[in-house]
């Protein structure tokens, strides 16, 4: 597979009365095509800051401040308005935060359809539209006689699947999903991410999946980087983070969750309060709050130890691959 996204070096800051705060801080992924990769931190670590820059949609007080982005080979941070109006929902869109939340409640869904394939020029026919929005809803799985409907009437589930298939509309190469089931029970969860990974082997996008929940991610992301305090401590296939975490903050995030599976056992919650990121200490940003620090890590930043295309930041990880610890 080659690379469909390549961000490298990428820092976004946002502008406060007492100077620059660093959100997101020389932070480097990719992303090959139809593959699913999660980033996974707790709230205010600059995930969202990321997804928000990638489709260009930060204002201010944030600000790109360094690095590129390219999608498909456009660097998108180049791009000029027009160009990217064009270029967002047709190579790159997103499912936000509470996207139930992002429909028009006094409009029918037929017509939000149809306004998304008239903006981008895909047709001015309404009943073109219509045909085109109840084939999306129908593979979402949302009756197509209900598209005439508006969005108070459906529920949490149905707004959010067809929130989905709105981005889905234009079918873009990559989707980003911004903690897209946060707001729904776990039983709704797993059906519309279940469906939305079914549509990625169908229609062969890739996939940006955001969220704290790293017991989804899991199950549903091919590779998994772990962010914290603006940047990714570690990057590795999610049956690693999952089995053999390096980072000692991969690891306590892992057993924060409950298993599914075996026995029950005591979850482990981190320690501390995240970083505050206008005062950014010397050394290891997880340090405080590190069960394996020692002396280097209150003075020096952790080295990034590469493992093939897998790497992590820290002087004193886990251990090996074979869940030794040192």
């Amino acid at each position: 597979m080659s690379k469909l996204l390549e961000v490298k070096n990428l820092s976004v800051d946002y502008i406060t009365l007492n100077g620059a705060v660093r959100a997101v801080d020389d932070v480097s992924f990719s992303i090959e095509e139809e593959q699913s990769m999660g980033l996974a931190g707790e709230s205010g670590c600059g995930k969202s800051t990321i997804a928000y820059s990638l489709m260009r949609l930060h204002r201010p007080p944030a600000l790109i401040a360094d690095g590129s982005i390219e999608l498909a080979g456009r660097d998108i941070i180049k791009m000029k308005e027009e160009e990217l109006r064009q270029f967002r929902w047709e190579q790159i869109s997103m499912v936000f935060q509470s996207a139930m939340n992002c429909l028009n409640p006094v409009v029918k869904l037929d017509r939000q359809f149809y306004e998304i394939y008239k903006n981008h020029g895909i047709t001015q026919n309404r009943h073109e539209a219509r045909a085109k929005a109840e084939e999306l809803i129908e593979i979402v799985g949302i009756p197509r006689d209900r598209l005439g409907d508006y969005p108070h009437q459906f529920s949490g589930g149905m707004r959010q699947r067809a929130v989905i298939a709105m981005a889905l509309a234009l079918k873009p190469k990559l989707l980003i999903m911004d903690e897209p089931t946060t707001a729904l029970d776990t039983v709704v969860q797993r059906e519309i991410l279940q469906r939305v990974y079914e549509l990625k082997k169908e229609l062969k996008f890739s996939i940006l999946f955001i969220t704290h929940d790293l017991s989804l991610m899991m199950e549903f992301c091919d590779d998994v980087s772990i962010m914290y305090a603006g940047k990714i401590v570690e990057q590795a296939p999610s049956q690693t983070i999952l089995n053999h975490p390096q980072h000692p903050y991969s690891y306590g995030l892992k057993n924060s969750f409950p298993s599914l599976h075996g026995d029950i056992e005591y979850m482990e919650g981190i320690p501390g309060s995240p970083l505050n990121m206008s005062k950014i200490p010397p050394g290891c940003r997880f340090q405080d709050r590190c069960f394996r620090a020692q002396d280097i890590c209150f003075k020096e930043v952790p080295p990034r130890k590469h493992m093939g295309n897998d790497f992590y930041d820290c002087h004193n990880p886990m251990g090996t691959l074979t869940g030794s610890k040192n």
